[in-house]
């Protein structure tokens, strides 16, 4: 198959350029009957006379270019009817009746505040083209109407809020916010990328007359800016915002690091230090608990302590060690402690070992040289307030 995009260059033409590339090289396995074959990129740089090639041998057009922020309004018209005119015209001079998909938008309806668009005219004029194509030639057509897109590579301070604030926060920059009270309704790149794959495998979602994607959300300005700060005081913090799988916070937060200066990209973390080695928490959830390293120098043992309600997950990178744990109490069975158990555990065999509740538990670094490197899991953040921890030496 080859297949034609045009707006390349654009934000949704380059996720979906790059996304087709995968397919095509064999590196995006998820779609084992589509078979790429050439992948024509046309944008408004591009020689015209290759158009008139691409519409020659393309089997699907992806019709993704337009006019958004024209100096005139005429050049609505021109560049979202007018491309698309030729566009058309061409494939049917060609007599190719490949599906071809529309990239319109949500101010193509004319309706509240869109009632005086000049854009959303412009991208009325365009789809009642590709419709009128579609009677007279047979040739499928599947338009689009796009809410707010929003991802990675959207350009900021352009036409899309979400890519203005992320990127202005995540540079330290001023951001306006008129009414926090405004809602969007919000799509992300990968479900749009995924839905544009969908179509090209003839599997598109319909509502009527028009496709749409399947997957969208809704948020007011005021919620996305409330979450972009609270992501950006993760790195001081370490505190990670909820980010369920699908949700819009996963997919803004996404959106959110591809703003990152090169200079915010790596960030510190404070060390607790001492004779014995130091311990350093690396990322908290209130609802995951927290992630730490803990470091142990030779001969040392750490620990020796138990909890009520927490459990921990002990997992030996590096190093040679030894992890005990102890039920506390009496065995009513012997009259005496519980035995100790007993795990040694080395980086050379990466393993996992849980910290029981009510079970006092260390660790030991067996080796004389050499640190010993544990990665630790708590279900809960660590709450100097309530610790929740007491001393017990295991045996």
């Amino acid at each position: 198959m080859k297949i034609l995009v045009t707006g390349a260059k654009g934000f949704v033409g380059r996720n979906l350029v790059e996304n087709l590339k995968n397919i095509r090289d064999g590196k995006d396995r998820t779609r084992p009957t589509l078979h790429i074959e050439g992948i024509f990129e046309y944008d408004i740089d591009s020689d015209p006379i290759l158009l008139k090639d691409y519409c020659q041998e393309a089997d699907f057009v992806f019709n993704l270019a337009g006019v958004n922020r024209p100096k005139d309004p005429k050049e609505f018209m021109e560049g979202n009817f007018g491309f698309a005119s030729t566009l058309l015209g061409l494939l049917e001079e060609y007599g190719n009746k490949a599906t071809i998909m529309l990239s319109s938008s949500i101010q193509a309806s004319l309706e509240g505040r869109f009632a005086d668009s000049e854009y959303g005219k412009s991208k009325l004029e365009g789809e009642k083209l590709f419709f009128e194509y579609s009677k007279r030639t047979g040739a499928k057509v599947l338009v689009y109407r796009f809410p707010n897109l929003f991802g990675k590579w959207c350009r900021p301070n352009y036409n899309s809020a979400v890519a203005t604030f992320c990127n202005n926060i995540a540079n330290d920059l001023p951001i306006q916010v008129n009414d926090p009270s405004t809602e969007l309704e919000l799509v992300y790149i990968d479900d749009l990328v995924k839905e544009m794959l969908d179509a090209l495998e003839g599997r598109e979602h319909r509502d009527g007359d028009y496709c749409k994607v399947p997957v969208s959300h809704r948020a007011t300005l005021g919620e996305i800016v409330d979450l972009l700060n609270r992501l950006e005081a993760m790195p001081k913090s370490l505190v990670m915002p909820e980010i369920p799988e699908g949700s819009f916070a996963k997919k803004l937060y996404s959106t959110y690091l591809s703003y990152l200066p090169k200079e915010k990209v790596i960030y510190d973390i404070p060390m607790s230090s001492d004779d014995r080695g130091h311990f350093t928490e690396l990322i908290k959830s209130a609802s995951c608990g927290q992630v730490s390293i803990n470091v142990s120098k030779p001969g040392v043992t750490k620990g020796q302590h138990w909890h009520n309600s927490k459990w921990e997950i002990f997992i030996v990178v590096s190093g040679h060690g030894l992890i005990q744990e102890r039920k506390l109490g009496i065995d009513p069975e012997t009259g005496k402690e519980y035995p100790v158990l007993n795990y040694e555990v080395s980086g050379d065999k990466i393993q996992a070992v849980q910290m029981l509740p009510g079970y006092t538990h260390n660790i030991v670094n067996l080796s004389e040289t050499e640190d010993l490197v544990t990665v630790m899991w708590a279900n809960e953040i660590f709450d100097e307030n309530k610790p929740e921890t007491y001393r017990e030496i295991v045996e």
